[in-house]
């Protein structure tokens, strides 16, 4: 039996004998009887499991480790302790796989940093038990509403040739023997016949599929080549890409809203356990953060509305709110504040985004919006995307972009345009907001950062 289906119908066991296989978190043997804490993954509560000297094989069960894999038969039963409604009276004890003391995860407190450095261990710890069971659940919330909403799922490419936020952070892949080459490349020879990196992310792909099924999303991973090392940027990690044909930017905002409601909703009704924890010694308050935000009516601005408010406000700004710039942490923050809830911020300077935004009748600004949230600021980002074969040629060249590899981009607006939008969500940025974990080292089983790359 797994823990998770014990725990689904806990009543009807008591009184009845039992088995599991799991790993021991902690154990502390007494002179005439012992207590296991007792885990097998599957559910993020454990069972204690008791022990005395009638057992066949005492020695051998107060013998046992921490970290060990084990087999227990018993009879469950009502417990007299204070952390637990059962308790498993243990009848055999077997050892499966023993663990020696110098197990790392020794039953202490340990720091996240200590954690990293052994990061195939630590998933299980009951922090990132919690974490990374919210990572599942988030995802698979993700799917559902996608797969719900009439969306299909499209595999955007790893490989590409494409760089669709212009910036160049990408990840150059090669068959070129690159400890023997010499003065300028010959990408001829090269696998593809051209340069190629991997994705920053599936967007332009994306709209493909959506002018043919009109709805699609991506969600898979990208790659960033950016030599940053703050706790919220990784050098690969999970996007979240909906395109939409014949949706604007309102209708894109009440997807973006939907969406985050929903994979909120599933995590906490999902997950309850692992926000009691969570609330407990990670977050304050983190379970009341999130059931307000399902509550909140998120409010609507333009940019240049939030700057007239920044600029109002009796704040002493570290960074002076400027009308066609964009906003800082501290902005954010006070605007989620001021409206007490979650603020969608729309029609953005032209210059500060991306080519394939629709540019706005005023020729200043584009149909793009940022979602802020109460607590982590922005969390997504979208526009509605130029339709118009002319504007779009026009702002590429501007840009000095190379305008035949992006040829069938532009071809989409030859073919049958229409009005379509999407937007990105950073998975890990949402688990970072869901979780209370502040660190995006701390939300991904594997970080790739600058200068690591283990396991």
């Amino acid at each position: 039996m797994f823990l998770n289906e014990l725990w689904a119908e806990q009543e009807e066991f008591i009184g009845k004998e039992i088995t599991v296989h799991g790993w021991i978190r902690n154990h502390r043997p007494q002179k005439e009887f012992g207590f296991i804490d007792f885990s097998d993954g599957t559910a993020f509560k454990h069972l204690q499991i008791v022990y005395d000297a009638k057992n066949p094989n005492f020695l051998e069960i107060q013998a046992l480790h921490n970290g060990a894999a084990i087999l227990v038969s018993g009879v469950l039963q009502k417990s007299e302790g204070k952390n637990q409604d059962v308790e498993l009276k243990a009848k055999t004890v077997q050892l499966l796989g023993d663990c020696p003391l110098d197990y790392p995860l020794q039953p202490k407190k340990h720091s996240r940093e200590f954690l990293r450095e052994i990061a195939y261990l630590r998933p299980r710890t009951n922090l990132f038990q919690a974490v990374f069971r919210i990572r599942s659940i988030a995802a698979m919330a993700i799917h559902e509403y996608f797969q719900q909403n009439g969306f299909v799922y499209f595999h955007a490419p790893i490989l590409t040739a494409s760089d669709c936020e212009g910036a160049g952070e990408m990840f150059q892949v090669t068959t070129l023997p690159l400890d023997k080459l010499k003065g300028e490349v010959d990408y001829k020879k090269d696998f593809f016949g051209k340069p190629t990196s991997l994705t920053v992310s599936g967007q332009l792909q994306a709209e493909t599929f959506a002018t043919a099924f009109a709805k699609t999303y991506t969600f898979g991973p990208t790659f960033r080549a950016e030599n940053s090392n703050t706790k919220t940027h990784a050098s690969e990690f999970w996007m979240i890409e909906p395109e939409m044909a014949f949706v604007d930017l309102n209708g894109n905002m009440d997807v973006m809203e939907s969406l985050l409601k929903y994979v909120v909703k599933s995590c906490l009704e999902k997950a309850a356990d692992e926000y009691t924890f969570l609330d407990q010694f990670v977050e304050k308050g983190l379970k009341e953060k999130l059931e307000k935000l399902l509550n909140s009516s998120f409010t609507r601005i333009t940019h240049e509305e939030a700057i007239t408010l920044l600029k109002k406000a009796d704040v002493k700004w570290e960074f002076e709110p400027q009308y066609g710039e964009d906003i800082a942490k501290e902005h954010e923050k006070y605007l989620t504040e001021y409206f007490d809830g979650p603020v969608f911020i729309t029609d953005w300077p032209k210059d500060i985004k991306a080519f394939y935004m629709k540019q706005n009748e005023d020729g200043k600004t584009v149909a793009a919006v940022d979602l802020e949230v109460p607590g982590a600021g922005e969390l997504m980002g979208g526009s509605q995307r130029e339709e118009s074969y002319e504007k779009l040629l026009k702002r590429m060249k501007e840009l000095e972009m190379n305008i035949d590899e992006l040829d069938w981009y532009l071809n989409l607006r030859k073919y049958g345009t229409c009005v379509h939008s999407g937007f990105g969500l950073g998975f890990e940025r949402l688990l970072i907001y869901l979780t209370g974990v502040e660190n995006i080292r701390d939300v991904i089983p594997y970080p790739r950062t600058p200068g690591s790359c283990e396991y």
